[in-house]
């Protein structure tokens, strides 16, 4: 059985940074040009910060890919070129791309990077992965809607061909993410297959008959809601040891513009995962998955995976992806200051909360017991982005990448 590699998305820089903490042995990333993540807002992965990025990367030992996978139109096509030059110049690992026209100019303009496949090209049979193989693709990154025995098939058909899966994180309503509802709903503003999609398939709808204008009547399943496009989020953590059977090459989480304690708790969980069945430990999966309820989402399925998905695996009650923990705060400072440490509120923060503290390595929990402004000012509430001196627990040894979550 081999070692899978474990690849989480890197968002930003410091999404990217906590992945590698808490034990990613890859990060995928992409800027809005060319990304299916298109956002020009908040701390997000440009061309400037690009070399940043994969010299953080690259001294770490890890890999970095970086994402080409959107549609172009031809008015898209004329600027890459320049772009991929770039690329040939920093390395990346591999570029993942879409588009077969990318692919060959990826090919002239990146000629010493590997090419991977994304999942957008729908790969599902071993004839088309043996053809994308031939075309010069090293890794192809499987369509979600494969069960384990196609997986293996395609793995013994072709096995020269490095396959990557996903394995957590939010599904797309369409077929492997080939999705125009955004297109129609924006009025071609925000393209989904150029990075723009506004997950409208998320939206809540209702039935308006054409000769009752303003008589608007709920779309009810079984009278669980009306979300009918909405799918729960992928959770594999109970088939991540068949699938290492078959032989996949990486396992990969979803997750752009998920929140950093998503990247963090997703990536401790599927790290530890991954290394008790290569050490054959036993292990309890139920709690992992209850663990990994503690970070965004909609509900989870296994998609494909066993079986073709059913109205349980959907979630008629609300789109957005909840948590059952609240994250309070990230670390700031990796010193200890008279038994205190500095740290960054990411939500507000009380006295005497309870509070678990979540390392790369461990956990703690305790008592909020001192909170601290900056100018030394004993305080009862932190607020978000307040930057404050809290209290440690007795044992704490890890100072940097900590996440801080209430325990209720």
């Amino acid at each position: 059985m081999i070692k899978p590699e474990l690849l989480l998305p890197a968002g930003n820089i410091e999404k990217m940074t906590y992945a590698f903490a808490y034990g990613a042995d890859a990060v995928y990333l992409g800027i809005s040009d060319y990304s299916l993540r298109n956002t020009s807002q908040g701390n997000i992965i440009t061309k400037e910060n690009l070399f940043e990025a994969f010299n953080y990367a690259h001294n770490l030992n890890k890999k970095l890919y970086v994402t080409v996978n959107t549609y172009p139109h031809n008015k898209d096509i004329d600027k890459l070129p320049e772009f991929l030059e770039l690329l040939e110049d920093l390395k990346p690992d591999s570029i993942i791309f879409s588009d077969i026209g990318v692919g060959t100019l990826a090919k002239k303009y990146s000629p010493s990077i590997p090419l991977h496949l994304s999942t957008q090209a729908n790969t599902c049979n071993y004839v088309s992965a043996k053809a994308w193989y031939d075309l010069g693709v090293s890794r192809i990154i499987l369509a979600r809607e494969l069960s384990l025995n196609e997986i293996a098939t395609i793995k013994q058909k072709v096995p020269e061909l490095e396959l990557e899966t996903f394995i957590h994180g939010s599904l797309c309503i369409s077929y492997s993410g080939r999705c125009l509802l955004s297109d129609y709903m924006t009025a071609n503003e925000r393209k989904s297959n150029q990075g723009g999609c506004v997950q409208c398939c998320r939206w809540k709808y209702f039935l308006l008959e054409e000769t009752r204008p303003n008589e608007y009547f709920p779309i009810i399943e079984d009278d669980k809601g009306t979300y009918i496009m909405n799918s729960k989020d992928l959770c594999l953590a109970e088939h991540i040891k068949d699938l290492m059977e078959i032989g996949i090459d990486s396992f990969k989480i979803e997750g752009r513009t998920k929140s950093l304690y998503y990247v963090a708790v997703v990536t401790k969980v599927y790290r530890e995962i991954i290394n008790k069945i290569l050490n054959k430990e036993e292990f309890n999966v139920s709690a992992y998955v209850q663990e990994l309820m503690t970070a965004g989402n909609r509900g989870f399925t296994t998609n494909f995976i066993v079986n073709k998905p059913k109205n349980i695996d959907y979630n008629y009650l609300t789109s957005k992806g909840k948590a059952d923990l609240t994250f309070l705060a990230v670390s700031i400072s990796d010193k200890i200051n008279d038994g205190k440490l500095l740290i960054k509120a990411k939500n507000q923060i009380k006295l005497f909360d309870k509070v678990e503290w979540i390392t790369p390595h461990n956990s703690y929990t305790d008592e909020i017991r001192v909170i601290e402004s900056l100018d030394g000012e004993h305080l009862t509430v932190a607020n978000t982005n307040n930057e404050i001196y809290v209290n440690i627990p007795e044992s704490f040894e890890d100072c940097k990448w900590v996440i801080l979550r209430n325990r209720g």
